[in-house]
């Protein structure tokens, strides 16, 4: 085969692949940025803002991300994140001595069963289990509330991340599709170059052995 027609072919399948990397960059991109704005979004109209650094108590001070989104917008994946673990995580821990909202359905459940069974008999015990009730359910409607919002925000973390791993899989796909361009525009130039006759790895013509 000519090297020019080896050239041009090598070239041609150079810029194919070129342009189906750009066309997959411009998809990541796009995906991307639609993670981008969808997570910036569903995040501002939560209104949550972090607490300025002059009202974080010691135990938040403990978190570094803490104070540095000191007194900003919650709008990104990461501040979601650190509002997620070390803010809320934080204070759902304290609310029910570390004990989840499912760790205390069964407790719940076992209370109102006491209570329903001392109305039934006028237990003198009937104001205190009902103060039990109340306690323990306030906090389990707490926790709800505050894992739910944790869940929410998790995942609009996680939704950022992959919105920035496809921004990062449209750079690479970028940089192999301007590579390809570079290498087949120079394969193209070769051929212009190369003489019409030369061809790719020609054997060389059989010698005949001398003779004595």
């Amino acid at each position: 085969m000519k090297r020019r027609t080896l050239d041009i072919l090598f070239s041609i399948g150079g810029l194919v692949l070129a342009a189906l990397l750009l066309v997959a960059g411009i998809v990541l991109t796009s995906n991307a940025n639609f993670a981008k704005n969808y997570v910036t979004t569903q995040l501002t109209q939560q209104n949550i803002t972090f607490k300025t650094a002059d009202t974080l108590t010691d135990e938040e001070k403990k978190s570094s991300c803490l104070i540095q989104y000191a007194g900003q917008k919650l709008t990104t994946g990461k501040q979601a994140e650190c509002y997620a673990n070390d803010f809320i995580g934080l204070h759902v821990k304290s609310i029910a001595g570390g004990k989840t909202y499912a760790d205390l359905g069964t407790p719940q459940s076992q209370l109102q069963a006491q209570v329903t069974q001392a109305q039934k008999t006028n237990d003198p015990n009937l104001a205190n289990l009902q103060k039990q009730l109340t306690t323990i359910s306030t906090q389990r409607d707490t926790l709800f509330k505050g894992e739910t919002l944790r869940g929410l925000l998790l995942t609009s973390y996680g939704f950022s991340v992959f919105g920035d791993k496809a921004g990062q899989g449209a750079l690479v796909a970028y940089l192999a599709a301007l590579l390809l361009a570079l290498l087949s525009i120079a394969g193209f130039t070769h051929a212009v170059l190369v003489p019409r006759t030369r061809t790719f790895a020609a054997a060389e013509p059989n010698r005949i052995p001398a003779t004595a």
